[in-house]
C-alpha cells in the first residue's frame, strides 16, 4: 500500500495549496473498480461485465474539450459522473452542463480527484496544450484512464514522463487524433503490410488555414496586459503548472494556441491529424535534425504568421532515411508534384520548370514520395489516393482489402477501459509523435537548427535548447506533478 499513501499525500499537499480541502481516507478514495494489484505492484481497474458503463469525469467542457464531452458520451459506453473547468459561468460551458445536470461540478481538477476518486474509472482532458501533463498525471497515478487531446503536452520532458507514468500505472491511454481510428489509419496499415508504401524518403505536410495569431500585430514585444477576469473564472486553476501570467482575454476561449507558453502553434494542433499515420506505420520515432528554413513574423512571445520546419529521420531497419517538411501559413503554399489533380490547383498558374505546379489551395494534407510512387492525401480519416491517375489505374488491382473500423476513436478508448479492445494512439503510440511537434515548436521558437540524438534524447548543438527540452520551473506548489 505505499504507492497508494504516497499518492494520498500529494494529494493531501495539493489540496491544502488549493485552499485545504478536507481528505478522505485512502480506503475511500481508491474504493469502487480500483483493486491493488500486489503482482504488479499497482492500482488495477476490477472486471467489466459487457454491458457496464465506464464512469467518465470530463475536465474541460466547453469548445473541443465539450465536443469530446459529447461524442465520449454518444457511444453508449459512458456513464459521466462528474464535469469540471474553470469557466462554469461562460457561454461555452452551459451546454454540456445542462447535458447533464445532475452531475457534480468543479472548477479544480484536485478537488474533482480528492471528491470523487473513488466514483471515477476514466477521464477525459480537453483543456489547453499545456495544461494536459498535471492532470494527466494526477489521473495516471490515481489509476484511472485517460482520453487527452493531441498533443500530449507542451515540452519534450512532460511527454517523456507522461509516457512512463502510463507504463508504471498500466492504465489505458488515448491521444486525440480521431483519424487513428478511421479509414487513413486502417488504409496506410493494410498498404504499408501489403508493400504498396514503402522506401517512402519524403513527405510534404501542410496547413494554410489561417490562424488566429495571424490577427496579431508582429511588433508585439511583451505579454498583453492585465484585463479583468470573468468573474466567477478560477485562473489559478486555469494556469496549472505554468508560470504566472495575469489574465487577458487573448489567453481564453483557444486563444492560447498563439502563445509559447501556453500552446503547440499549428504544427502541434494539425500535425497529428496529418503526420499519425506514417509516423507509426513508417517507425519514424524522433528526428536527428530539425530545421525552420522560413519563420515569417517571428516573435518570442507567439507563433510565426507562416513556417516552414524540415525534419530529418534517418535509416530505420530497411527503411531509407526520410525527410518530412511541414508548411503553414495563409500564403506558404508548398510545391505539389505533376498530376497531382485539378480540384484546388489554379490552372492559370503555370508549371514551373521543373513540372511542379504552385496550387493557390490546399486543404491540409499530405504528399508522401516513395521510391515508386506518390501519394495524395488529406487529414484526419481522408484516406491515401495514388497520383497521377494513370498510375493509379496501373494499380488497382494491385490494391488490398481495406477492413472497416471495429470503433471510431471514442468507442476504442471505452472499449479499451472495459479490456475489450486496445487503444490505438496509446501514449507510447501518441507519446514519440508529439516529441517530435515539441522539437519543432522549440526550433521555431528560437530560429535556429537543432540536431537530436536519438538515443541518448539530447540536443547536441545548443544547450539552451537542451535545457528547453524540460521547460520553464513549475509554478510554486505544482512541483510535485513532475515526481508522481
Amino acid at each position: 500500500m505505499e504507492t497508494i499513501n504516497k499518492r494520498r499525500e500529494f494529494l493531501k499537499k495539493s489540496l491544502v495549496a488549493a485552499g485545504g480541502i478536507t481528505i478522505l481516507p485512502s480506503s475511500t478514495i481508491f474504493a469502487g473498480k480500483k483493486t491493488w494489484d500486489k503482482e504488479s505492484q499497482s492500482l488495477k481497474n476490477s472486471s467489466y461485465v459487457p454491458s457496464e458503463k465506464v464512469n467518465l469525469a470530463c475536465i474541460g467542457i466547453g469548445h473541443r474539450g465539450g465536443g469530446i464531452v459529447k461524442e465520449l458520451h454518444s457511444t453508449g459506453l459512458a456513464n459521466v459522473v462528474a464535469l469540471c473547468d474553470v469557466d462554469l459561468a461562460g457561454d461555452h460551458t452551459q451546454e454540456v452542463q445542462n447535458m447533464f445536470p445532475d452531475v457534480p461540478r468543479f472548477t479544480d481538477f484536485r478537488k474533482m480527484f480528492d471528491k470523487m476518486g473513488d466514483k471515477i474509472d476514466a477521464v477525459s482532458v480537453g483543456t489547453p496544450d499545456f495544461s494536459h501533463f498535471p492532470i494527466t498525471m494526477l489521473a495516471m497515478s490515481m489509476g484511472i484512464h485517460v482520453y487527452v487531446e493531441k498533443p500530449m503536452a507542451r515540452t519534450f520532458n512532460e511527454v517523456e514522463l507522461m509516457m512512463a507514468a502510463a507504463k508504471k500505472y498500466k492504465v489505458h491511454t488515448q491521444m486525440g487524433n480521431q483519424g487513428h481510428s478511421g479509414a487513413n489509419y486502417f488504409q496506410f496499415k493494410a498498404w504499408k503490410e501489403a508493400g504498396i508504401i514503402k522506401d517512402v524518403t519524403a513527405i510534404t505536410a501542410h496547413m494554410n488555414k489561417s490562424r488566429r495569431w495571424h490577427k496579431f500585430d508582429p511588433r508585439i514585444t511583451s505579454f498583453p496586459a492585465k484585463e479583468t477576469k470573468p468573474r466567477r473564472m478560477d485562473w489559478d486553476s486555469w494556469l496549472t503548472t505554468a508560470q504566472y501570467h495575469d489574465y487577458n482575454k487573448d489567453y481564453h476561449h483557444g486563444q492560447w494556441r498563439c502563445w509559447y507558453d501556453f500552446g503547440m502553434g499549428a504544427l502541434g494542433d494539425w500535425g497529428a491529424h496529418i503526420l499519425d499515420t506514417a509516423h507509426e506505420f513508417l517507425d519514424l520515432g524522433l528526428p536527428s535534425e530539425v530545421n525552420p528554413t522560413l519563420l515569417e513574423g517571428h516573435n518570442s512571445f507567439f507563433f510565426p504568421f507562416s513556417s516552414t520546419i524540415e525534419f530529418k529521420f534517418p535509416e530505420r531497419g530497411d527503411m531509407p532515411a526520410c525527410d518530412i517538411t511541414w508548411y503553414d501559413g495563409l500564403d506558404n503554399i508548398p510545391p505539389v508534384p505533376a498530376g497531382y489533380g485539378v480540384s484546388e490547383v489554379d490552372p492559370n498558374i503555370p508549371p514551373a520548370s521543373n513540372g511542379d505546379v504552385q496550387p493557390a489551395k490546399l486543404n491540409p494534407g499530405k504528399i508522401i514520395y516513395s521510391k515508386d510512387l506518390t501519394f495524395k492525401g488529406g487529414t484526419h480519416s481522408g484516406t491515401l489516393s495514388i497520383i497521377p491517375k494513370d498510375k493509379a489505374e496501373e494499380m488497382k488491382s494491385k490494391l488490398p482489402e481495406v477492413p472497416q473500423s471495429p470503433s471510431n476513436h471514442f468507442e476504442n478508448f471505452l472499449l479499451a477501459c472495459k479490456g475489450q479492445e486496445k487503444c490505438r494512439s496509446s501514449f507510447d503510440i501518441a507519446g514519440p509523435l508529439s516529441q517530435v511537434f515539441t522539437l519543432g515548436v522549440l526550433a521555431q521558437q528560437l530560429s535556429t537548427k537543432l540536431k537530436f540524438d536519438r538515443k541518448t534524447k539530447q540536443i547536441t548543438n545548443n544547450s539552451i535548447a537542451n535545457e528547453m527540452l524540460v521547460g520553464t520551473p513549475p509554478r510554486k506548489g505544482w512541483e510535485e506533478y513532475y515526481k508522481l
